[in-house]
């Protein structure tokens, strides 16, 4: 056991050691500067604009990048849409898997388009080579990229003293792609590859177990796929396991490497942030948050399964191993603990345990990370989100000293709370308006068979696969049978709200900040870089969410814990 908890520091050192130059390169990226990587991506990058007609030195405002933005994803859904409803005979199916219905198509694309991958159907038999990589694939790529382009756009915001244009989203957006996705992507996708993960167009081959048994493994483009899944934080797995799969995710190393790589990204842009603006503080100020944060999650959920399942000890059972079900042998309890917080932080959402054999308080703490969706996050989005609770930790830290609310030289005025306000409700709101909508649904009709496990454990699977879907994560409680209108609906327009507002508000905010007249910093300016503030900001997250979820959490998780013990 202390290996595996060696191993778990290890990873979370590695990444932080390898975050910090690598934000400085992604700040170089977006800042136009010299890179080692110019004399390989400039000719690529050059084709692009020219091919496409974008003008590299058209500059755009933020309602331009946001409709830029828009469009350009409006695009991709309904290519999505044609793909997944016609991958049945389309080319590239050697396991004639069949096309999705109609519902089913309208929940991936929209999952994969939003950087969800919120997945109800099964990788192996639910998507055909052509779909993983032409749709699938290729949205990991520009799902990632238009959050890290859209945090791009909200870095110049808050740079320039006064301006209009805030760069051009069309170039932000595949210097994210060509940069920086797809060289990390590519180190990643050869890592697993050296380690057994599939990587060919070859159908399912049959095999003979030791124990007498025919059985069908699937093969195919899995290696690139899942680099990009998890350098992208996007987390839809190529076999239905998910990374508990052995040809996902095979040994302790490329467990450690996948950890790595979801991580990096999002660890990164902080750094990215600071190299940018020039503010070096105001960014550890905001890794220290953060870093809290998870560190609050993280060090009892490892806890909690590393202790074991305390009604499987009442039978007099070895529980040293710690509670093992739904976990492989090959990472054990606590390194499995670990991840599961990383993906639902990070809101990655890839598993390598199933979430639903976690004990309750573990659980608890996963739906907290997917809560609050402001520690570390996703690509770009992490930090947009945490961008919403520092406007709000700015007014408030204003009101509470006698102060004009500022940051970074803006003042911070109604028209700018209202927007903050109004996405830091939304993620709440759909949360517990669909956990509600479907409880009420279930017990008007309890034989309509979503749920296994009745009761808290139940309502906690409805509760886990709502928040999952607000923010963008992907993971869930598999213990809920989704794939059915029902869930396939209602999870599809909770995953168009909570992905394109959160993005929406702080580009507003930061652009309607950056036409305003600066302000030069004095000695009764709001210091933001301090850990004063950033205790501040961590309050203001804390009180929203326990205001908002803990109801909730005492039907489900908490009940569960009480129940178990």
């Amino acid at each position: 056991m202390n290996t595996e908890l060696l191993g778990i520091i290890a990873t979370f050192v590695i990444t932080l050691v390898l975050a910090i130059p690598f934000g400085r390169y992604i700040g170089k990226v977006y800042a136009g500067e010299h890179t080692l990587l110019d004399p390989l991506f400039n000719p690529i990058e050059k084709l692009f604009f020219k091919v496409s007609g974008i003008k590299v030195e058209q500059e755009m405002d933020w309602k331009q990048n946001l409709v830029a933005l828009l469009t350009i994803n409006f695009f991709w859904f309904l290519l999505a849409m044609f793909i997944l409803m016609n991958q049945g005979w389309l080319p590239w199916n050697p396991d004639d898997n069949p096309s999705m219905t109609a519902d089913l198509a309208f929940n991936t694309a929209i999952s994969f388009l939003v950087n969800c991958n919120l997945q109800h159907y099964s990788g192996e038999t639910g998507a055909t080579y052509f779909s993983q990589i032409f749709c699938f694939m290729f949205l990991h790529f520009v799902s990632a990229a238009t959050g890290m382009a859209a945090l791009a756009v909200v870095f110049n915001a808050m740079k320039a003293q006064t301006t209009s244009t805030l760069g051009n989203f069309y170039v932000y957006f595949i210097k994210s792609n060509t940069r920086i996705l797809l060289p990390l992507a590519a180190v990643v996708a050869i890592l697993l590859a050296l380690n057994g993960t599939p990587m060919n167009i070859e159908g399912k081959e049959t095999l003979i177990t030791l124990q007498g048994d025919s059985v069908q493994i699937s093969r195919g483009p899995a290696a690139a796929l899942i680099a990009i899944k998890h350098v992208g934080t996007n987390g839809g797995g190529y076999f239905g396991a998910n990374s508990a799969h052995p040809l996902e995710n095979a040994n302790y190393v490329t467990n450690m490497v996948e950890m790595i790589a979801q991580t990096i990204i999002p660890v990164a842009m902080i750094f990215a942030l600071g190299y940018y603006l020039k503010r070096r503080k105001l960014a550890w100020m905001i890794f220290g948050v953060m870093t809290v944060g998870f560190l609050i999650l993280v060090i009892p959920t490892v806890y909690y399964e590393v202790q074991g399942n305390p009604a499987i000890s009442k039978l007099d059972v070895d529980i040293s191993a710690g509670a093992m079900e739904g976990k492989e042998v090959r990472f054990g309890s606590a390194a499995s603990a670990y991840w599961s917080i990383v993906t639902t932080v990070i809101s990655t959402g890839s598993v390598n345990a199933m979430h639903d054999s976690s004990m309750p308080l573990s659980g608890l703490n996963q739906m907290l990370a997917m809560m609050v969706n402001s520690f570390y996050g996703g690509c770009g989005v992490g930090i947009l989100n945490f961008y919403i609770f520092i406007i709000v930790a700015v007014f408030i830290s204003g009101l509470m000293v006698g102060r004009t609310p500022e940051f970074l030289g803006k003042k911070i005025e109604a028209k700018e709370m209202k927007i903050a306000m109004v996405i830091a409700l939304l993620h709440p709101f759909l949360i517990l308006a669909g956990t509600a909508l479907s409880s009420f649904v279930i017990t008007k009709d309890p034989t309509a068979g979503w749920l296994n496990n009745p009761g808290f454990h139940g309502f906690s699977e409805m509760l886990y696969e709502y928040t999952s879907s607000s923010a963008n994560n992907g993971s869930g409680f598999e213990g809920l049978g989704d794939n059915n209108p029902f869930w396939n609906i209602t999870t599809g327009l909770v995953l168009i709200f909570s992905r394109f507002l959160p993005i929406i508000g702080p580009v507003a905010i930061a652009g309607i900040l950056a036409n305003k007249k600066y302000i030069p910093e004095s000695a009764g300016t709001l210091k933001t870089d301090t850990a004063t503030f950033g205790v501040m900001v961590f309050a203001v997250i804390i009180i929203l969410a326990l205001l908002s979820f803990f109801p909730a959490l005492t039907l489900g998780p908490i009940a569960e814990y009480f129940s178990v013990r």
